[in-house]
């Protein structure tokens, strides 16, 4: 605040408080006071919100802002903004009774501020709970849209560095994120990783996630699956050495990096799937068809929209039998904890409301490492195949009445054929359960006779064709296919509703991949 001194002689100046909290370092509450309620602010603060910008030497501004509580505080809130997302609230007046605040928020990098409301939508005029601020502020659609963009950077730049400095296999990376982030929840790790020799520390980060998985609540069979993925990471060469460019070593460089940049991202939004959206910019730069291995992770616009389809809530139990990060359950989760009013029923939630089962060792400890970041859903997570028997029995004794799924794509084998898993998937539902996939358009159209399997045990409701581009780079044209489970379409008797879903407003970004450009989404 060097040069933000009200009188615009360009010396610095400050507002009555400054406010922070290391847990979440990029909001400042900034709080500017004026005795007399006719100082709470000038006729061109409505100018200054709706974005008129001021000539900084303008005579008449200057006396705004030292004369106002509003104009100083926006004054103020303009100069933070630069580096942080800034509540500005302006007070005047000399007693509860008779004083006026006023609240705005003026995101990060934004050319005007607006009126910081509560949940509701009501107008702030008074006080509220410090962790209320940070909620409205950090939910506010332009401050999720800088922090993702600012994550999905970093995403980008870690993978030069893990590829420039720590020489890991594709495989490797999201491991040693995911890893790296549940170390990060052990407050003596944070603590103490700083004076660790590179040796000392690559010990330790094993240590330390072998004893949260241990601590999880989940099952001791499934510890030393979920362990065993970061075993190679633990006793990697690169990892434990100094360099030239890094004395303290690269895992030291990458553990500090995410302490700073993404660790306070995943303890403030809580629907959000961290680790498949690295996993997802590592994929670009891998080399190869992704298409041909199968990999075609679900955008989260799309797992959102199928916790609406479903109209998930707090009594659901949800499947998702092919979990790959967990970006369903995550999703759906986040749907039924808004439904939720009691530390009870989202314990309920946690504990028995999402299933889930992924076959590929690397990509459950992905999962349930999402899990454990949230402290929910890891007791009810499966390795292994979702046709195996014992599996199977497990995840029908869970009596899911909704399931989601994103199967394996481009599989030669008959036997995996993207039909057999939603037939599978319903198969493990309840009775009139709903059963939610999205898959290649051939499912929809092609003639084969697990479709026929299919509508004879189970009513499809609805298809609804999507984006051509919704997995780009992946040129799959997909569809999504609603059904409700153990109920024949023909008894029923019942017309399948179609909808033409092509545009989701998702725009071709240079580096970004499909991003809601215009931020249409929402109403879309």
């Amino acid at each position: 605040m060097k040069t933000a001194s009200k009188s615009g002689g360009g010396g610095s100046g400050a507002p009555e408080f400054i406010i922070s909290s290391p847990s979440s370092p990029d909001v400042l509450v900034i709080i500017e006071c004026k005795a007399d309620t006719n100082d709470h602010g000038s006729s061109t603060v409505g100018s200054i919100v709706n974005g008129l910008v001021y000539d900084e030497s303008d005579v008449s501004k200057s006396k705004r802002t030292q004369r106002y509580a509003i104009d100083g505080a926006l004054h103020y809130a303009k100069s933070l903004a630069r580096k942080f997302n800034v509540i500005a609230i302006a007070v005047s007046g000399e007693t509860k009774q008779s004083a006026l605040i006023s609240t705005y928020l003026w995101p990060k990098g934004g050319i005007k501020p607006k009126e910081l409301r509560a949940k509701g939508g009501a107008v702030l005029n008074g006080f509220i709970p410090w962790l209320d601020y940070i909620e409205n502020a950090t939910f506010d659609p332009a401050v999720q849209k800088l922090r993702f963009d600012e994550l999905m950077n970093f995403a980008a730049d870690l993978h030069e560095f893990m590829r420039d400095h720590a020489k890991l296999t594709e495989s490797e990376k999201p491991l040693l994120v995911s890893g790296t982030l549940i170390a990060l929840r052990n407050k003596a790790f944070v603590a103490s990783y700083d004076v660790q020799t590179p040796a000392q520390l690559q010990k330790d980060w094993m240590r330390v996630i072998q004893e949260e998985i241990q601590a999880a609540d989940i099952p001791q069979a499934k510890k030393a699956n979920m362990t065993q993925p970061y075993s190679s990471i633990g006793v990697h060469p690169e990892l434990g050495k100094a360099t030239k460019a890094y004395p303290k070593g690269p895992l030291h460089e990458l553990v500090d990096r995410l302490n700073s940049k993404v660790w306070p991202f995943i303890s403030v939004y809580h629907d959000f799937d961290v680790v498949g959206q690295f996993y997802g910019e590592f994929l670009k730069y891998t080399g190869g068809d992704k298409k041909a291995l199968g990999i075609v992770l679900t955008p989260r616009h799309i797992t959102e929209l199928f916790a609406l389809l479903a109209n998930v809530n707090k009594d659901s139990k949800v499947l998702d039998i092919c979990a790959g990060t967990g970006g369903f359950l995550i999703s759906a989760m986040h749907r039924m904890f808004k439904s939720s009013t009691t530390d009870a029923e989202r314990n309920k939630i946690r504990k028995e409301g999402l299933v889930g089962v992924e076959q590929q060792p690397n990509m459950f400890a992905l999962a349930a490492s999402n899990m454990i970041l949230r402290g929910d859903g890891k007791a009810n997570l499966y390795q292994g195949s979702c046709f195996d028997d014992a599996i199977t029995v497990a995840i029908k004794n869970h009596g899911c009445d909704v399931a989601m799924i994103n199967p394996p794509y481009s599989q030669s084998d008959s036997d995996l054929h993207e039909l057999r898993f939603i037939k599978h998937m319903l198969d493990c539902l309840k009775v009139g359960g709903t059963g939610i996939a999205i898959v290649p358009m051939g499912c929809a159209l092609n003639s084969d006779v697990l479709r026929a399997e299919i509508l004879k045990e189970h009513t499809l409701e609805a298809v609804m064709s999507m984006s051509e581009q919704l997995f780009y780079p992946v040129g799959t044209v997909t569809c999504i296919m609603v059904f409700t489970a153990h109920k024949p379409h023909a008894t029923e008797n019942r017309k399948t509703w179609f909808g033409y879903w092509k545009n989701d407003g998702f725009v071709k970004t240079k580096h970004k991949g499909r991003i809601d450009l215009n931020e249409t989404w929402p109403e879309i």
